[in-house]
């Protein structure tokens, strides 16, 4: 009896805590308060050249010709409708970025307050694993253009082992050694310890380079273009067209770093809005310019797999054109590298805070006000995975931290809006119901999870369209059944629609995955709650001094 006693209270316990949420307080409360180190130094350009540096890398030259193989001029409807899905997203992320205090945290802090505190610990575990993955697939490729840059000095052509920056030959199906990479992690490591001022220039002096390239191809690539490739515009269907969407969607992944710089912008409730939304907005027209002049210049199926861009200017005898994109591709993939380190410490940081892990990673650095130690870890964990393994193997395990952490943040504005006072009069009988409420969400979960795999596997049209239309019902059920505030500060527009539809497309992507993303979700959420179990339900103190936010009225933002 005493052992059967022994697990009730154990999982009495664990579900009393993991079913702990924080508590919403104004904005005002942390804006020009205590910050535990941090200080702010981040003005509106800051954030977007931030946005602009999380977002833009060598993709823009690379994916945009592997997508354009199949989709043909289509392409540039392809980064359109990514590029709209993603503004779906990124109204929910800013309107949460100004509703809550400027404190770090983004999408774990969001779901901490609107579900609970294990379901923040596990969107946090799942995007920690991409951006882990993420910085050591990054570090890699940055190494390989530097090396292909320093093979320009005619010394130094196929005299650079490859081991040094492309890597070594593979060992045991994974092991590949690589000297730069793990090189350019500690430099930049260096100086994300030195201070947000520090990071903030090196990422906008690197960012600005990269624009400037990307605008010098678009308007000399302009003066190439030969309007007769555009046709036929889609040569393989829309479905081609469709599905480059679905692919080219992670070429605009990283307007949520902006969110994660909340506790270190001068003004958070107006300025982070503006700075994830302007950041995405910039990257679009960008990709688009890219994708016009692309298709333009030489025909779709001509172009190459592995520098489609650098190639289309070499046929036109602009060579030239083809360095300054080397060059611009190593300023992207630093910025991309630096505001993916930056983001990680971050979280860290969070977590240390509210005891879901070790109190050193809450640790800031008195003089340089940063969060060192988690910094250092942060560097560390991408310094190994760079230097030793071959990270490319696990790219199909990619993504699944991003459409999982930006569905639950959509989610996250619908439940945080709710009210319990009924809509109108006419329908004081129906008394809106939080459970209800989250049927609907997963409801709308399920059913765009499941068009997008009747989608992938060509099944018979009437399925797609039975698993939208179910959702359709869900959606107008929150919209009937629910009663929603409207928040100081930025606001999305018409909840609870736009966030429903930002899930519904999320789990349409989720579902285009290989089947290797579906089981790391399984074993790293497995891992995580037994990690929770072990530590994070004893230590974690959603209440304390440094993170308790109360759930009351707020009121107007300046």
């Amino acid at each position: 009896m005493r052992d059967e006693d022994a697990r009730f209270s154990f999982f009495s316990k664990f579900w009393s805590s993991a079913l702990r949420a924080k508590t919403l307080a104004s904005p005002k409360d942390s804006s020009s308060g205590r910050t535990d180190g941090l200080i702010r130094r981040l003005g509106l350009l800051d954030l977007i050249l931030l946005g602009i540096g999380a977002s833009i890398g060598a993709g823009i030259f690379v994916v945009t010709g592997t997508v354009a193989h199949d989709a043909g001029p289509g392409v540039t409807i392809s980064f359109i409708l990514a590029g709209a899905s993603c503004v779906l997203n990124a109204l929910c992320y800013a309107e949460l970025a100004s509703r809550f205090p400027a404190v770090v945290g983004g999408a774990y802090l969001y779901s901490y307050t609107a579900f609970n505190e294990l379901t923040a610990f596990l969107v946090f575990a799942q995007m920690m694993l991409d951006y882990h993955i993420g910085a050591a697939s990054i570090a890699r490729s940055l190494s390989s253009y530097v090396v292909t840059i320093l093979e320009l000095i005619p010394f130094l052509k196929d005299n650079i082992p490859s081991w040094v920056g492309h890597g070594s030959e593979e060992m045991f199906g994974a092991i590949s050694f690589n000297i730069l990479a793990p090189v350019l992690l500690v430099l930049l490591t260096l100086i994300l310890c030195q201070g947000v001022g520090e990071s903030s220039m090196v990422n906008s002096l690197m960012t600005i380079t990269k624009v400037v390239i990307v605008v010098i191809v678009i308007i000399v690539g302009a003066f190439e273009v030969d309007v007769s490739n555009w046709t036929p515009f889609a040569p393989n269907g829309y479905k081609a067209v469709f599905t480059g969407a679905t692919v080219v969607f992670f070429a605009y992944v990283g307007f949520d770093a902006v969110a994660n710089s909340a506790e270190e912008s001068k003004r958070p409730q107006r300025d982070l809005p503006l700075g994830i939304i302007g950041s995405l907005l910039i990257c679009i027209v960008l990709y688009i310019g890219v994708c016009l002049v692309l298709t333009g210049m030489v025909p779709y199926y001509s172009l190459g797999a592995d520098a489609p861009l650098a190639e289309a200017f070499t046929s036109k005898g602009l060579k030239y054109v083809s360095v300054l994109i080397s060059v611009g591709a190593v300023a992207g993939l630093t910025t991309t590298l630096l505001v993916g380190l930056y983001v990680q410490s971050r979280l860290y940081l969070g977590l240390g805070r509210d005891g879901l892990l070790p109190p050193v990673f809450a640790k800031v650095h008195p003089t340089h006000h940063t969060p060192i130690h988690s910094q250092v870890w942060v560097g560390i964990v991408a310094i190994i995975l760079a230097g030793l393994f071959d990270v490319q193997v696990l790219s199909h395990i990619l993504s699944v931290g991003t459409l999982t952490g930006y569905s639950v943040v959509s989610a996250c504005v619908i439940t945080l809006r709710w009210t319990d006072k009924p809509a109108s009069q006419a329908s004081a009988r129906w008394q809106p119901n939080r459970m209800e409420g989250i049927l609907c969400l997963v409801l709308i979960s399920c059913c765009g999870f499941a068009a997008g795999l009747f989608y992938r596997f060509s099944a018979a049209l009437p399925f797609p369209i039975i698993a939208i239309f179910i959702a359709v019902l869900a959606i107008t059920g929150l919209f009937f059944r629910q009663a929603y505030t409207d928040p100081p500060g930025f606001s999305c527009p018409w909840v609870p629609v736009v966030p429903a539809l930002s899930i519904l497309f999320n789990m349409f992507l989720f579902a285009q995955l290989h089947y290797e993303a579906y089981l790391r979700f399984v074993i790293l959420s497995t891992i995580a709650i037994f990690i929770y179990a072990l530590y994070g339900q004893y230590h974690a103190n959603p209440s304390s001094e440094k993170t308790i936010y109360h759930r009351a009225p707020t009121d107007d933002v300046q």
